[in-house]
């Protein structure tokens, strides 16, 4: 059973950068659920995108798999001649995926590898890969090598999903967008020490793009047609198509 999210409920002293250690993996699900806008809708989009690109014999990548929700909803949906490889730093959080997957009764292949997306990764064979929340986590420097090796990866007509949070290139609007997503924090109940706190470690590790500036990355590694499936103030859902 998914534990309530209390990360960031009591004061702290000194706020270090955030971390996906077992203190997280163990509230992750519930802080997705209260810190995600439309958590379970984008979910069961990636799920319907994924069913028409996913092809028997192929690899279906999630890179930051966290605890597998997303393998949880495409397994109803993927035909099972479909391996699903899981990539994430953190090893608490695969434990959790792997039980999770275990208990869900999936049989399909599944491997689930820790790996620092940071260093790069080995995509082959893939007719899905899907960066869920992800890519804002890889240091702005190792994003192009990244792109381009799961870019290589994909085969022709294969696709990317990438949902991502994203800045405004208008500050006013920026500012704005900000105000709206800690409102609905407030209103999944968190305090505003909780927000205070989880903004503050959050905020040399997580660094998102402009939308426009996914989309050139996208296009600049080998992608042929981009475009948004997701919009949620500063939350962004993008399907990229080789």
């Amino acid at each position: 059973m998914t534990k309530s999210d209390k990360v960031f409920r009591d004061p702290k002293d000194f706020i270090e950068d955030f971390d996906f250690g077992t203190n997280v993996a163990e509230v992750f699900d519930d802080m997705l659920d209260r810190s995600v806008p439309f958590y379970a809708e984008i979910q069961r989009m990636i799920g319907e995108m994924s069913a028409d690109f996913a092809v028997p014999g192929t690899n279906l990548y999630d890179l930051g798999c966290s605890t597998g929700n997303t393998f949880l909803q495409i397994d109803r949906v993927v035909s099972p001649e479909v391996t699903f490889v899981g990539v994430d730093s953190s090893q608490a959080m695969l434990d959790r995926a792997r039980e999770k997957l275990e208990r869900a009764g999936v049989t399909r292949p599944c491997r689930l590898v820790q790996g620092d997306l940071n260093k790069g990764v080995e995509v082959e064979n893939a007719s899905v890969v899907i960066l869920n929340l992800t890519l804002q986590f890889v240091r702005p420097l190792y994003r192009n090598r990244l792109m381009r090796s799961v870019a290589d990866g994909i085969l022709p007509n294969g696709c990317l999903i990438l949902v991502e949070k994203v800045l405004s290139p208008d500050s006013t609007i920026n500012r704005l967008f900000i105000k709206y997503y800690h409102e609905m924090k407030r209103r999944n109940g968190y305090s505003e020490l909780e927000i205070a706190q989880k903004r503050e470690a959050l905020e040399n590790v997580l660094i998102p793009y402009h939308y426009v500036e996914n989309r050139e990355l996208l296009l600049e590694s080998g992608f042929r047609q981009v475009d948004n499936f997701f919009r949620w103030y500063n939350f962004c859902g993008i399907l990229a198509i080789k």
